[in-house]
């Protein structure tokens, strides 16, 4: 049975990588998950300086979900580098580091740096408020998303994948913005921005107000948009949004995701990751499947 995929150039033993921001750099995972087996492992944001992230509290459970404002706490680069990196390197999997920032600068000091680095492909969060532009997501403007994209590709050494903010009118155009700045892949959906509030001492849940959604809440639409984007563009698509089973990473990979992330189950079982490419292999087992590839996109032929 073949689980490979290939993905700008990079192959991966399979289809499953972990959503950033649920899953640390692996280092938290390690003793409940054998990273060998993951196809690659999705760093957490990882930003040029140090970032102390948003005031508590930050998180707040939601029906079927969950909302986070941790504001994408990180110790920086540097850190990432000299320590969580040389971790990763042990295992057999691929090392996809997220990058954010708050000017298009920052971003590219990051990439910069990554360079020389033992990366094998980064993922640009442009849903971080760039701050140059009023606070704005990079990723809610077409000229946003496909000028930081087009910068990113001229220091980056790595294959890069644009990851996508949902909280857009049509994910489509920024997919083909994405696409025309020159990135080899799209990642998404990011999260869905929410909100909670305690009704007893009538405030707001989290400090921050809003939060970002994921969790199962969100499948149905993190669905509509990867087979929206499959169909739009021409690059490869890892598709995420509340995948918890094969069966739900099944359903992403035939409306056109090349691969999938496992993110909010993370933080309910830490053993999902390697319990969703169980899954993905027992269906294609079971349908007498000898190639993922048969099945990539299949409800779009």
């Amino acid at each position: 049975m073949n689980t490979k995929v290939t993905i700008a150039g990079v192959e991966w033993k399979n289809p499953v990588t972990t959503a950033s921001g649920t899953f640390g750099s692996g280092m938290e995972f390690a003793d409940f998950v054998d990273l060998n087996r993951l196809g690659a492992v999705t760093t957490k944001g990882v930003s040029y300086e140090p970032w102390t992230g948003n005031p508590v509290p930050r998180i707040a459970e939601t029906g079927s979900g969950m909302l986070n404002a941790i504001g994408l706490q990180n110790p920086g680069v540097e850190v990432f580098v000299n320590r969580d990196l040389p971790f990763l390197k042990q295992y057999d999997t691929r090392v996809i580091v997220n990058v954010c920032g708050k000017t298009t600068e920052d971003y590219l000091k990051v990439v910069e740096r990554l360079s020389d680095c033992a990366v094998d492909m980064l993922e640009i969060n442009i849903s971080c408020p760039n701050v140059k532009e009023g606070g704005i997501a990079f990723g809610q403007s077409t000229c946003s998303v496909e000028d930081i994209t087009r910068q990113v590709k001229k220091y980056a050494r790595q294959p890069v994948i644009m990851k996508l903010s949902p909280n857009v009118t049509d994910i489509r155009e920024m997919a083909k913005a994405a696409e025309a700045g020159g990135a080899d892949a799209l990642s998404l959906i990011n999260t869905l921005t929410g909100t909670k509030i305690d009704i007893y001492k009538r405030k707001f849940v989290l400090a921050n107000e809003t939060g970002g959604l994921s969790g199962p809440a969100v499948k149905p639409v993190a669905l509509r948009m990867v087979n929206q984007v499959a169909r739009t563009v021409k690059i490869p698509v890892i598709g995420m949004g509340g995948i918890a089973t094969g069966e739900d990473a099944i359903e992403f990979l035939m409306a056109g995701a090349t691969a999938v992330a496992v993110g909010t189950a993370n933080f309910r079982n830490p053993l999902a990751t390697v319990e969703v490419i169980d899954g993905i292999q027992d269906f294609l087992a079971k349908e007498g499947i000898a190639d993922i590839q048969d099945i990539i996109g299949c409800i779009n032929r």
